[in-house]
Parts: structure tokens; sequence; C-alpha cells
């Protein structure tokens, strides 16, 4: 009897011991990629994992094509919060393939929107520039910011994998050839300055955005129709660099995971539920970008302002023992 107490004891505390092995977080890290909703879907994982489930929480910058590439051949970042697939997708599916990579979750439901944009009282005063023919046709309208004798399209800055697809379609929509120059805004800070700047002084802008965005929601932009949408080009050529012969198309509406390496989601399980629960929809992204924006508030504040106002939304994303802790960390700060 003592014997088989003893036997019993040994297989709980060894499957306990399995069980704690299995959902131990340990340390995370986290891409917290240089554009403002990355950053903040970042900086709220990083507080929920480390309040709710005891990871040890690192932030490390990144990029979509650096982060992806890191976490295929070196197993790290564990986390990309944000990524957008379409310029990847071969390599992502590949991976997961493989069980290199896990895809956790939809972050944005609704997907991403890109493309080439001009100003609305733009295209109030010409109407054509709704169309890529007419910004071809209004090419001086657009002028450069460091020459009025030549025109300017706001490109991507370097690093970002859109830049490989705007540089594609400014080739193959011959851009040069009307005169126009690809111009690199260096950061997003400069990209998104370079928009409101034109805006607040009415003054013509041409380039490329996103969506959900603080600047999208605050100021009223006409996508420019390109007048079709190949998936399979876009997929195949437009985000490649070495496309040779690249075709006009629109940007497909691109669909936005959240993206763990495959061992993260074998050791800390309860975590990974969490990523897979958690999901924005466009609209509300963007409005929360526009209170982060009008507060000038980084990614963390963000999440903050986030947890405190909206404990309905995210408490969905957890079990009732981790929104307990949430609550209790909360009241904390």
């Amino acid at each position: 009897m003592r014997s088989k107490l003893l036997l019993s004891i040994a297989t709980t505390v060894a499957a306990s011991s399995a069980f704690a092995a299995d959902t131990e977080c340990g340390s995370v890290t986290i891409a917290d990629m240089n554009w403002k909703s990355a950053s903040f879907i970042a900086n709220l994982d990083k507080f929920i994992l480390e309040n709710g489930y005891g990871c040890d929480v690192e932030l490390v910058p990144g990029d979509t094509v650096a982060a992806i590439t890191s976490m295929v051949e070196k197993g790290e970042p564990d986390i990309a919060p944000e990524l957008w697939t379409n310029s990847a997708k071969d390599v992502i599916d590949k991976a997961v393939s493989e069980k290199k990579l896990s895809i956790a979750s939809a972050s944005l439901s609704d997907g991403g929107e890109e493309g080439f944009w001009v100003p609305e009282y733009m295209v109030k005063k010409y109407p054509e520039v709704a169309t890529i023919e007419g910004v071809i046709k209004h090419a001086d309208k657009f002028p450069h910011p460091e020459s009025d004798s030549k025109s300017g399209f706001f490109g991507c800055p370097a690093g970002w994998s859109c830049q490989i697809s705007n540089q594609n379609l400014f080739k193959a929509m011959n851009l040069a050839d009307a005169g126009f120059e690809f111009v690199d805004p260096g950061s997003a800070a400069g990209l998104d300055g370079s928009l409101s700047r034109a805006y607040e002084r009415q003054e013509p802008w041409f380039g490329y955005y996103w969506a959900p965005t603080a600047l999208l929601g605050k100021y009223k932009m006409v996508k420019v129709d390109f007048g079709k949408t190949d998936v399979e080009e876009f997929t195949t050529c437009t985000t490649q660099e070495n496309c040779l012969d690249p075709k006009v198309t629109m940007y497909p509406p691109s669909p936005v995971f959240t993206v763990t390496t495959s061992e993260f989601e074998n050791r800390a399980p309860g975590a990974f539920s969490y990523l897979k629960q958690r999901s924005f929809k466009n609209d509300n992204m963007s409005s929360l970008l526009a209170w982060m924006e009008e507060n000038q508030a980084d990614g963390q504040y963000g999440a903050e302002y986030f947890m405190f106002n909206n404990e309905a939304v995210w408490s969905k994303w957890v079990d009732a023992e981790t929104k307990a802790k949430l609550i209790k960390a909360l009241d904390s700060l």
C-alpha cells in the first residue's frame, strides 16, 4: 500500500513538473517594429505576457524582412506581433511547413490596406489624379521636395519590405519617364512628416501609405487607382528584389499576422493561447493610433492607456486567473 502511495505521489509530481516545464514562459523576445501600430502591439504583448504569464520580456528593434529572416535562421525573436505578410508569404509558408514558425492570429482582423495616395483636396481640384494615368498627366503638380523642376514620389524608407514593391511599381508605371524621382523619407517619422506638412499647408503630395494608421484617420486621402489587381504578379514579382519586368498591379489586401517561432508555441502554450485570441479591427486601431498621436504617446504609454480603458476587449483574450493578475498589475501602475 505504501509503495502504491509513493508511486502515486511520484507520478503526480512528475506530471506536475512536466506541466510546469511545458508552460514555462521564461525569457521572451518580441520584435518592436518601427511603425506605431506594431510598436503598440509589441508593448501590449510585453505587458500582458509579463504580468499575466510571468514571462521575462525584452523588446528588440526589427523590421519585416530582418525579423522573419532572424526567426527562421536563428529562432529569435520569439514573437513578431504585426507582420504584413504579402511581401514574405513564400518564406513564411515554407517556415510554417518546416515547423520553424507558427501563425498565432490575424493581428489586424480586417487585413492591411496598402497603396499610393493623394490628398482628397487634390482630387477635388484635379479629378483625374484619382488614377495613375491622371497622376502621370499632372506630374508637374507634384513637385519634388528639393527641386521644383522635378516631381516627387514619397516611398517606403530603406529597410522596409514595402520599398521593394514601391520601387518595382515605380518602374512598372514608368514614373521616372514622367519626371518623378523616388524620395526615400529615411524613416517612418520622415514619411509621416512629409504627408502631415503637405496636408496642413494644402500642398500636393503623392506617395505610399497604409491603413490602419492615425494619419489616414486624421487626413482625407484618396487611394490612386491602378486599374487592376493581379495577386500572382504581386506575389511572384512585385514584392521580389529580383523582379526584372514588373507589371502594374494594385496592392491586394495584406494578411497581417502575429507570428511566433514554433519553439515558443511549444514552450509557452498559455502565452501562445493569448496571442491566438488577440486581434484588432482596423477602425479601432486607427482610433487608438489617433489618440497616441494627439497625446504624443509611445508604444508603452499607448499599451497602458488601452489596458486601462478597454477591459471589456482584452479580458476576452485571457482566462479569469490571468485577467485578475493583469488587473492587479494595472492597480500598481
